[in-house]
């Protein structure tokens, strides 16, 4: 373990100042110390986390009641026309912080914001449908 992998936790306690814009039982959201944009905010669970598939049902569904309100209040209060929310899980997909994280990062007509080019393929038609049908057995 590295001090990283608590640092969100230790943010949330108070141990560590941050800038504050919500809190509740589950859910703590502050503003990036690196943002990439006027009002770049994280959304964490109180409790730590890897990944997203690690939640609790009830923490899950704390983070989706909360984030909606957060990137309301991020877009009202900053003026951006547009944002992104991104949440990578494993350090592979960009997860530097060891525990579920949301970003909202606002997005003005200067470029400023989370920089996006995204290289679609394909979709394999044949192997589609068994894809589905792997992904969909595993959910039950």
């Amino acid at each position: 373990m590295t001090d990283l992998d608590h640092l969100f936790e230790r943010i949330a306690a108070g141990e560590i100042p941050s800038y504050r814009v919500f809190e509740d039982e589950h859910v703590f959201a502050f503003l990036d110390i690196n943002p990439l944009s006027r009002g770049h905010t994280l959304v964490i669970p109180r409790r730590r986390c890897e990944r997203l598939e690690d939640l609790p049902g009830e923490v899950a569904a704390a983070l989706g009641r909360a984030l909606p309100r957060i990137a309301a209040a991020v877009i009202g209060a900053t003026g951006a026309p547009a944002y992104n929310v991104l949440q990578n899980n494993g350090r592979a997909a960009g997860q530097a912080i060891p525990h579920v994280h949301f970003h909202i990062i606002p997005k003005y007509p200067d470029g400023s914001g989370l920089p996006h080019h995204w290289p679609a393929r394909t979709l394999d038609r044949d192997g589609a449908p068994e894809l589905a049908r792997t992904i969909a057995e595993r959910l039950t």
